[in-house]
């Protein structure tokens, strides 16, 4: 009888790992780096080594796992397991799922990895037991995945719910890593607000930003405390930011009907500072009775909401 399942969640530094009970509990978490040379080679082998090590240290049996669910930040082949393309880490056209299933002996799952965030969430987290659930994720990129009917959607080939990349600067706007232009990942991104912040700063000689502009240290968290002291160039790009983002999602929100919008990533840590300014932008584009339904959490599950959407793929798929 397997008793545990494993999570995965490869980022672009750190891939996190855990060992989780079926019933969500984490029994030990732990990462390794992201060794992205070499086009990401060495990360299935990586991640197995570090598997193999950790269940000898916990003195788990392999019977005693009943597999692998692994987020991978790209476009995302559920049923293989193969890796399109995960600009991030380097991977194209690369057979992940059936790598680490070779390297460790056991049954993998891979999704994206956004959306193994909205599935933890909605199994443990923010969304807990919503059948129509819309979460974002907010790091250096933009991540989106999107439940409905109580089912996580993948899409045609893997780009479903891929927030990031909807176009809300037409005819140009900042080159995206996905080779277009003008994506909402390169606005609302911990990027896309440190790139806005430098442009803003420059209009502002009097902004504390430009003490940060000779240097390379400026983040999205300097952003929201120096609009919190009422910062004007500051709070014009967190104005703006939330915006753009809060419209993106009304616009997405139309498409299914969400009873929750679960916001997550390391900008979410802004808490009411992004919050408020976003569910206000959210109100004013989205259909009323389509806001009527739905509302605005920060994500509960933090950095584990990964490999909890990762253990609950094992789950779902036993």
């Amino acid at each position: 009888m397997s008793h545990y399942y494993i999570g995965a969640d490869i980022g672009g530094t750190t891939v996190k790992l855990a060992i989780i009970e079926e019933n969500g509990t984490i029994t030990k978490k732990w990462e390794i780096p992201t060794n992205t040379d070499n086009q990401g080679e060495a990360i299935p082998s990586d991640i197995a080594a570090s598997i193999s090590n950790t269940l000898k240290e916990e003195a788990i049996d392999t019977s005693m796992v009943a597999g692998i669910g692994a987020g991978a930040p790209g476009f995302v082949d559920t049923t293989t397991g193969y890796i399109h393309e995960a600009v991030n880490i380097g991977w194209k056209d690369f057979d992940f799922g059936n790598l680490l299933k070779e390297l460790t002996g056991m049954t993998v799952w891979v999704d994206n990895d956004a959306n193994l965030a909205a599935l933890g969430e909605n199994w443990l987290g923010a969304g807990e037991g919503c059948t129509e659930l819309i979460a974002v994720t907010l790091g250096t990129g933009v991540g989106g995945g999107i439940i409905a009917n109580g089912q996580i959607l993948n899409g045609a080939n893997g780009t479903a719910a891929e927030l990031g990349h909807v176009t809300v600067v037409p005819d140009g706007g900042a080159p995206c890593n996905c080779g277009k232009t003008g994506c909402l990942e390169t606005v609302s991104s911990a990027t896309g607000i440190v790139r806005k912040a430098k442009e803003a700063a420059e209009k502002y000689p009097e902004s504390k930003l430009n003490a940060y502009l000779n240097d390379a240290t400026l983040t999205s968290k300097d952003v929201f405390e120096a609009a919190k002291d009422g910062d004007k160039a500051a709070s014009g790009v967190i104005a703006e930011i939330t915006d753009v983002l809060g419209m993106a999602i009304a616009n997405m929100a139309i498409a299914i009907n969400p009873e929750k919008i679960v916001i997550g990533g390391g900008v979410s840590k802004a808490g009411e500072l992004l919050l408020e300014p976003l569910e206000k932008a959210y109100r004013k584009y989205a259909l009323p009775r389509t806001a009527e339904a739905s509302s605005f959490g920060i994500a509960e599950l933090g950095n584990d909401a990964g490999v909890i959407g990762g253990a609950f793929l094992v789950k779902k798929n036993n």
